[in-house]
């Protein structure tokens, strides 16, 4: 071919393209003609009493990604993975339920909606709002929730309120007024929250084939865990998994009040997302773990630090509550309550570091400082 004559082959900048590799390209990769539009979209005949007119209120909530934990799972003997909800558009698992939530509230005529949060149900719920373009309040406890989490409900336009008094004191406010007003609950006593929640097993089955031997996953108001157990269930009855996981919720040492067997007053943890004294779906939770052929225990603050620094070594960098799941699973390995060698484990990681990033800045020196010479630097790192 002579330099500058026009090619057979069609041409982008300085490269051909030939055209039977192009053929190949588009029968191969071509995209998929249904992109990702949210789990109402994707797993709405699976979504009870959620009206089909109903049109959804949606992030693109979900669809997280299952990663594998290589150091972990060889120090176990198991396959262990995260399913990293932190990926979530408001950076943590809640908006699996806000979206099924807001969308039958606004459907149902809400114009306002309100909730008690230890933080992440309320940046949550005021993104899900601003979405819908409805009102939003929160209430927290007073000095108990990370910046981070409050930072968004602000950013989000939600009205924040700090209560003189724990999480359980808020809820029953939120309860109360939702009676007396017409302003929609969207907190996980909201049965819709737990429909949208529950997506996430049948996300694990789609992803696995099957469902895990075993699920970790933290526990404070006990609502994610009892989404998982219907989920799991159910898919089981449609025939999508013969087999259903144990679950073993994890609770921190100063929030335990399904361990302990009673109510705790003033819950006390570094893990401020399950620092809940008396979980709402409490019940549910432990015939969950039951029926499962599970357990819910505690773990200390120490080790859920421990974890969540362990899980940033592999790449995973989470708040604190949402290393509570994998410390469980490491403690009763070690204690040899359980064998999971040749098992398939998944940890359900349910927030991003980003949420809490207090919990590490204040742990940690802060960085070094050199002069701006290779001298230093190469003094600083070493041979």
């Amino acid at each position: 071919m002579k330099f500058g004559a026009p090619s057979k082959h069609r041409t982008h900048g300085n490269f051909r393209i030939h055209p039977r590799f192009k053929r190949s390209f588009v029968r191969q990769y071509n995209p998929p003609t249904m992109p990702y539009a949210g789990l109402i979209n994707r797993y709405r005949d699976f979504l009870t009493n959620l009206p089909n007119a109903a049109a959804p209120i949606t992030l693109h909530e979900g669809n997280t990604p299952l990663i594998p934990l290589p150091r972990l799972s060889a120090e176990l003997g198991a396959d262990v993975r995260a399913k990293f909800e932190g990926l979530n558009p408001t950076g943590s698992f809640k908006d699996r339920g806000m979206t099924v939530a807001m969308t039958a509230s606004v459907a149902a005529g809400a114009k306002a909606c309100i909730c008690a949060s230890t933080g992440n149900t309320a940046a949550s719920a005021a993104a899900y709002a601003a979405r819908a373009g409805i009102a939003c309040y929160v209430l927290i406890p007073e000095g108990k929730v990370a910046t981070g989490k409050l930072a968004g409900a602000v950013a989000y336009g939600a009205a924040v309120i700090q209560v003189q008094g724990s999480f359980d004191e808020a809820l029953a406010l939120v309860r109360e007024i939702s009676q007396k007003r017409p302003i929609a609950l969207v907190n996980s006593v909201n049965p819709h929250r737990l429909e949208g929640q529950k997506t996430a097993a049948f996300e694990l089955v789609d992803a696995l084939g099957r469902a895990p031997d075993w699920l970790c996953l933290p526990v404070g108001n006990a609502g994610n865990i009892t989404a998982y157990w219907k989920g799991f269930v159910e898919y089981h009855l449609a025939g999508r998994t013969e087999s259903l996981p144990q679950l073993l919720g994890v609770q921190a040492e100063g929030a335990a009040p399904l361990v302990l067997g009673h109510a705790v007053d003033k819950p006390e943890t570094v893990a401020t997302a399950i620092r809940i004294g008396r979980p709402a779906r409490g019940e549910e939770a432990l015939h969950a773990a039951e029926e499962s052929d599970g357990r819910i225990i505690a773990v200390s603050d120490t080790e859920i630090l421990a974890m969540q620094q362990r899980l940033a070594g592999e790449g995973v960098w989470c708040e604190p509550a949402s290393a509570a799941g994998a410390a469980g699973l490491l403690k009763e390995v070690h204690a040899g309550r359980l064998d999971v060698r040749g098992k398939t484990i998944v940890c359900v990681v349910t927030g991003h570091g980003l949420k809490d990033p207090d919990s590490i800045t204040s742990r940690f020196a802060p960085p070094q400082v050199i002069p701006a010479s290779m001298e230093a630097l190469e003094r600083l790192i070493g041979s």
